[in-house]
């Protein structure tokens, strides 16, 4: 007969290892695992809500509201240090660039985007919030124009991308005709460098289907009388976020 378990050692259920728990910790203990999860909670709320509306679940929807409101606000918040990983990056960039100049001149100028995007967030916050004494209506123009220097960046993204893409193609290319040719040096792993080509086509549809989450709210958010309605930016933010949490949860693998 087996012994009964002990209530208080009920945690022996999950095993002496759990690696996808071990996974799980890892990401959230991230600021970026974090982060995505909050947006996910963010913008498929939007959904919910419209969702609840159209059911007559006002009071339903209203409590969902009160819980997205300040996920929206502490996601705003969590970037209070954003500028300086740009700045760390800018750094490395010019002394690691890529291979063309075309992807280090669009990295260098998203760089600069994101220098000037992030101490208007910043301000725009802080206005938001009343500790710095900012009329409404320069509030609303300083977010404003946050968000269009967030457009230029994720418009440029799609050049970025392009690019890697093209060198990835040409990458690939070359290592088949080589394959095919039986001129593979000694030293080489064709198998290894295939598969780094797969991995980096992955991240580059992943980051392709990010950016094309983020182009129509950083639009809508970049015009004064916007553009989509608010489920909609739902829609577009919770396909982003699917994608973000996804490549968040690879990388702490």
């Amino acid at each position: 007969m087996s012994k009964p378990l002990n209530p208080l050692a009920i945690a022996k259920l999950l095993g002496q290892s759990n690696p996808k728990l071990d996974h799980l910790v890892r990401f959230l203990n991230t600021v970026r695992g974090t982060d995505k999860v909050l947006m996910f909670i963010q913008y498929w709320s939007k959904i919910l809500i419209w969702f609840l509306n159209k059911r007559a679940g006002g009071l339903a929807a209203k409590r969902i509201q009160n819980l997205a409101s300040p996920v929206s606000d502490f996601r705003i918040l969590l970037r209070y240090y954003g500028l300086l990983p740009m700045v760390q990056y800018m750094n490395y960039l010019e002394y690691n660039p890529p291979k063309t100049s075309l992807a280090l001149n669009i990295e260098r100028v998203q760089n600069l985007s994101m220098i000037i995007y992030y101490p208007l967030e910043h301000v725009y916050w802080l206005a938001a919030h009343n500790v710095l004494p900012v009329s409404e209506q320069k509030t609303n123009s300083i977010g404003i124009w946050s968000c269009r220097f967030w457009a230029a960046w994720v418009v440029m993204e799609y050049g970025r991308l392009a690019e890697q893409y093209r060198l990835m193609k040409k990458r690939e290319t070359g290592l088949l005709k080589r394959i095919k040719a039986g001129d593979i040096e000694t030293d080489e792993d064709p198998e290894a460098e295939m598969a780094s080509i797969k991995a980096e086509r992955a991240s580059i549809f992943v980051n392709t289907m990010i950016n094309s989450g983020y182009l129509p709210l950083t639009v809508h958010w970049s015009l004064e009388k916007g553009l989509i309605s608010d489920a909609m930016v739902g829609v577009f933010g919770g396909f982003a976020a699917v994608f973000q949490i996804y490549a968040a949860w690879r990388d702490t693998a």
